[in-house]
């Protein structure tokens, strides 16, 4: 591969370096782009042109992007501080009890198929700092391993959630998938009947995901800080 052609994956060496390094992430992406766009040969008029493009074939990326800067403007004035002041009120509540309400309530929203910009929208934002607040509310200086651990919680609820009950969504692209998939198959199905069999599938797997978060949440209490309750 020639240099000049090496040189049009600086964009990719931006994103891996700046997320290794937990900068902030809207901004490794904008300048990713910019970089990326500039040794491409793009320019500037080719950059907007692109994103228009992708704006109008791709709406509902559009729409996560919206997202992501709605969300980082609000992060910037406040929010981030505003949730974790919010968590501190509550008493007895554990970052693994804050990961649970999320779950149902995400859960909720996902059976309309609302999107709430997933881990970079809602869980970065707003989630993980009422995790980090209730750790702070227990009287606990937060451990950064332990936050790296809740991390995970709350994007693997973030997936469980939005997995199993946007397929209830009667009509949304989950349902149609496996409509499609059974009548390539020979069985034919209606979207209502289908949604009438994952609703108990979607409970029992939310119920799971916030029994077991909820015990390892008490496993990492116990280890960073010492909780035995």
């Amino acid at each position: 591969m020639e240099p000049m052609e090496l040189l049009k994956l600086l964009g990719i060496v931006i994103v891996i370096v700046g997320f290794a390094l937990k900068l902030d992430s809207i901004l490794i992406i904008f300048l990713s782009a910019i970089v990326t766009a500039a040794v491409g040969g793009l320019g500037v008029t080719g950059l907007l042109d692109q994103l228009g493009t992708n704006f109008v074939s791709n709406r509902s990326m559009a729409i996560f992007i919206l997202i992501l800067l709605v969300s980082g403007t609000l992060e910037r004035n406040g929010l981030r501080s505003a949730a974790a002041a919010l968590i501190s009120k509550f008493k007895g509540v554990t970052s693994g009890v804050v990961v649970c309400i999320y779950g149902v309530v995400r859960s909720f929203f996902a059976a309309f198929n609302v999107g709430f910009g997933g881990v970079a929208g809602i869980v970065r934002p707003v989630v993980m700092p009422m995790a980090e607040g209730a750790v702070e509310a227990a009287g606990h200086k937060p451990d950064e391993r332990h936050i790296e651990e809740v991390k995970g919680m709350a994007s693997g609820m973030e997936n469980v959630a939005w997995f199993f009950f946007q397929v209830l969504f009667v009509g949304g692209s989950g349902g149609l998938l496996v409509q499609g998939t059974l009548d390539s198959l020979g069985y034919e199905v209606s979207l209502l009947d289908l949604a009438a069999v994952e609703i108990p599938v979607a409970l029992v797997a939310l119920v799971v995901a916030c029994c077991y978060y909820l015990m390892r949440d008490k496993m990492l209490r116990k280890k960073y800080y010492g909780d035995k309750k």
